[in-house]
């Protein structure tokens, strides 16, 4: 099996690791959340980066990934700023309607490609934008209901948005310039996002739910989904890390919405979920934007490839002709047989 296959082998891997886990731990937090009103979302989030670190710390242990330390700057402002862009999209939900805040997030795909064309002279194809047009039209139609706007839920949201972008970004690029896997910068980063929710997350929870996470009930049922929470967590944290290191923030973003998608779906077959036919065009719009998106995505990387080949291939020929070589060696030693007497009738001189 060539390089080429493997890489493809694990980005599928990854992209469906991504969707189950995903799509599992939104059925257990629903449960959780929904069921047995344990709402603090943030302080839950916290609380799966703390198991997902503690888990890699155990993995590292028992030597089933290498330590590999770069610049500590860059962790710790990564580490940082992906908390902080977790706890913006908490509270752009907690002061925006549901409308509103599906808007954002559908909003954080125009914001990448416009983010990665002006910093990292990006360019997408027209193909794939009009794949992603419908896409989010798709997503649009099946999730957004009302848009009440207010000052403060929208200045939330555009830094939610800004700052999250960001953070994908950087997940690609830091392990691209400091040649480090998904699960050295996973392991590295995930205590300054604990930290910086667990410390703020409390606060934040109060203020959107006026209930306080540590007088909360916590009965065996709540406590048992509460870890089976954190569990899945850990595969969610390191197929996210992975997902976009090995493809890129937008096609994240893309399976994100289909993770919605399917989540929708799955409300409707196992919850029994309110459902119009209006979700079911959207979703369906949706799907033929994924589709277009993989598809476009495929004979692009299969252009670069061939283009690349093709490149190597000459390189090689010249390299292994001989003529070529020949022609290459008499050109120069007729341009320095050229030059020696020009420069000897000056020396005579």
């Amino acid at each position: 099996m060539g390089e080429g296959e493997r890489f493809q082998l694990g980005t599928i891997g990854a992209l469906t690791l991504s969707v189950v886990s995903s799509v599992s731990i939104v059925i257990c937090n629903k449960a959780l959340m929904s069921s047995l009103r344990f709402i603090f979302a943030t302080t839950l989030t916290s609380w799966h980066l703390l198991v997902t670190f503690c888990s890699l710390h155990v993995a590292l242990k028992m030597r089933f990934f290498e330590h590999k330390p770069f610049e500590q700057k860059a962790v710790m402002g990564f580490g940082i700023l992906n908390g902080i862009s977790i706890g913006l999209l908490n509270l752009s939900l907690g002061f925006n309607s549901v409308g509103f805040y599906q808007m954002t997030k559908l909003a954080i795909i125009p914001c990448t490609v416009m983010l990665e064309t002006l910093f990292l002279a990006k360019r997408f194809s027209k193909s794939i934008q009009f794949a992603l047009a419908v896409l989010l039209l798709g997503v649009g139609i099946a999730t957004i209901t009302d848009l009440q706007l207010n000052a403060l839920g929208s200045c939330l949201s555009l830094l939610a948005v800004i700052t999250t972008c960001v953070a994908q970004i950087m997940t690609n690029t830091i392990q691209k310039k400091f040649k480090v896997s998904s699960t050295q910068l996973l392991y590295q980063s995930c205590p300054y996002q604990a930290g910086i929710l667990f410390i703020s997350g409390p606060f934040l929870d109060k203020s959107l739910t006026n209930l306080n996470v540590f007088t909360f009930k916590y009965t065996t049922q709540v406590t048992f989904f509460i870890v089976l929470s954190c569990l899945i967590s850990i595969s969610v944290n390191f197929s996210t890390f992975l997902v976009i290191g090995k493809t890129s923030p937008v096609t994240y973003q893309v399976l994100g919405h289909l993770k919605t998608c399917l989540v929708l779906t799955f409300g409707y077959v196992l919850l029994r979920d309110p459902f119009s036919w209006r979700n079911i065009l959207g979703i369906l719009i949706a799907m033929i934007g994924v589709i277009l998106y993989s598809y476009y995505c495929t004979l692009e990387n299969q252009q670069k490839a061939t283009e690349a080949a093709a490149q190597a291939s000459q390189a090689k020929e010249v390299e292994s002709d001989p003529l070529l070589n020949v022609e290459n060696g008499s050109t120069v030693a007729t341009d320095t047989v050229g030059q020696k007497p020009q420069a000897w009738i000056e020396d005579k001189d």
